[in-house]
């Protein structure tokens, strides 16, 4: 049974490019925090190491691990499937772990659905601008244009989804956007007041989808 000892769980999304990935990794450098690694069917990049960044597995084992309800949420992303498994997390918070993850709108979704008795912190992390979204989709190990465009067209819709998260942050500068994310956490784990201005984020959603 969850007790008051037991870790958090604290989800980033973003669109594709914005940044979670990232402050992820910057969080998790914390003590006490520790990413989820999700299972996933697509290659790794070059940057990434296997059981470390994901579980690369094939689309088959994958198929069977939904079957047997062994994950907490998955989705299927630019025609890869990408997924969290129960037993992990839950280990981990019953050990007073506070639990990240790098995770779509979609998982996000699918976590808060299945309403665990562990505190739960949504974050949307959104970009400055289309420009700079584009600008850092091209800088990627891409092997061509053609999917930087293809992920700055799915993030019109993306960006919709950011009604359903706690907080909305944007990542126009990592130092700053990781000081708003620690910061909020910790308001929220030690029901402190927030600094959060949501009639500032409205505006910034409306420029990025006018």
């Amino acid at each position: 049974m969850p007790t008051d000892n037991d870790g958090v769980m604290i989800v980033l999304s973003s669109p594709s490019g914005a940044g979670k990935t990232t402050l992820v990794n910057l969080l998790s450098k914390l003590n006490n925090f520790e990413i989820s690694i999700s299972h996933t069917t697509r290659q790794p990049r070059v940057s990434e190491t296997p059981n470390k960044d994901y579980y690369f597995v094939s689309e088959e084992k994958f198929k069977r691990l939904i079957k047997n309800e062994e994950f907490l949420e998955y989705a299927k992303v630019f025609n890869n499937y990408y997924g969290t498994t129960r037993t992990p997390v839950i280990d981990k918070l019953d050990k007073g772990k506070n639990v990240l993850f790098d995770i779509d709108w979609q998982g996000a979704d699918q976590i808060k659905n299945k309403k665990l008795d562990y505190k739960l912190i949504t974050f949307f992390i959104l970009p400055p601008s289309k420009k700079v979204l584009l600008e850092r989709l091209s800088n990627r190990d891409m092997k061509d244009k053609l999917i930087a465009e293809e992920r700055m067209g799915q993030f019109s819709r993306d960006v919709l989804h950011w009604i359903n998260y706690d907080y909305v942050v944007i990542n126009q500068n990592l130092d700053k956007c990781y000081s708003k994310i620690y910061n909020l956490i910790q308001a929220e784990i030690n029901n402190d007041s927030k600094d959060y201005d949501i009639d500032y984020i409205r505006s910034h959603i409306e420029k990025l989808t006018s």
